[in-house]
């Protein structure tokens, strides 16, 4: 399995608009972030996990232009689902199917519904919205995906594990019954937003403490802000196997 970390930052992204930290002025490559979002590559399944505002550019710097099989949807938050409309490209193959569970379907066809009508203008994406559940497992080409349930502060969202992988992005807490599918992975992609800590998603303490409990082989922290602080200093701080994702890491499970 391969994973391409497409985007690594938050919803404001990185630099962040009008900022002048140390963060956001910084040369280094791994401090400029898109928003959050990853190719999983298994047995020669392409799976997209989010498609946000930056999707057109995080595939253009991707610059491999092949079937996706499925976008998987976390929920239904701009930064996360904007750059569906920009999937069309990929429509040369044929439909693509997103999945997600009942409120970020409803609120794809509500946000595209040009993309829903019975005569549909010409050009659009070609694209189907399936709901589903956390803990029943969708088959993709053969392919299991297991979606989990997560608390993105008082928002319930999904993750997913794929095999020995878990993504799972604005995570503020997990319900118990969770654990037990974070069992057993060689590795754990999470977020953590900042040091600071905040009302709907971990900070690096947060997630630093899930990485301790989960135990996965290698565990990469994805949605920061610029208040993460520089990748090069950071990363010198944290646990081995913990790292800073950056955006084009590509992780193999």
């Amino acid at each position: 399995m391969k994973v391409t970390i497409l985007g690594s930052g938050t919803s404001t992204g990185v630099p962040q608009i009008g900022c002048r930290c140390a963060v956001c002025t910084s040369a280094d490559p791994r401090d400029r972030r898109l928003r959050a979002s990853a190719m999983v590559e298994v047995d020669g399944v392409r799976l997209l996990i989010d498609c946000g505002p930056d999707f057109r550019e995080q595939m253009i710097r991707y610059d491999d232009f092949r079937p996706i099989d499925a976008v998987l949807l976390t929920h239904e938050h701009y930064d996360h689902v904007g750059g569906v409309d920009d999937l069309r490209p990929y429509c040369a193959f044929g439909d693509i199917s997103l999945y997600g569970d009942a409120l970020t379907v409803n609120d794809i066809r509500t946000r595209i519904p040009y993309c829903f009508r019975p005569n549909p203008y010409p050009g659009i994406p070609r694209i189907t919205v399936d709901e589903i559940a956390p803990h029943v497992p969708i088959y993709i080409k053969g392919i299991e995906v297991v979606p989990l349930r997560v608390m993105h502060g008082r928002l319930p969202i999904l993750g997913y594990r794929i095999g020995r992988l878990a993504y799972i992005t604005d995570l503020k807490t997990l319900p118990d019954e969770e654990w037990d599918l974070l069992q057993g992975l060689d590795c754990l992609i999470v977020n953590a937003l900042r040091h600071e800590a905040h009302d709907t998603h971990q900070s690096l303490a947060d997630a630093l403490q899930m990485a301790g409990r989960v135990g996965a082989k290698q565990t990469w922290f994805i949605h920061m802000s610029h208040q993460i602080g520089l990748h090069a200093e950071v990363e010198k701080t944290l646990p081995s196997g913990v790292h800073l994702a950056y955006d084009g890491a590509l992780i193999e499970v």
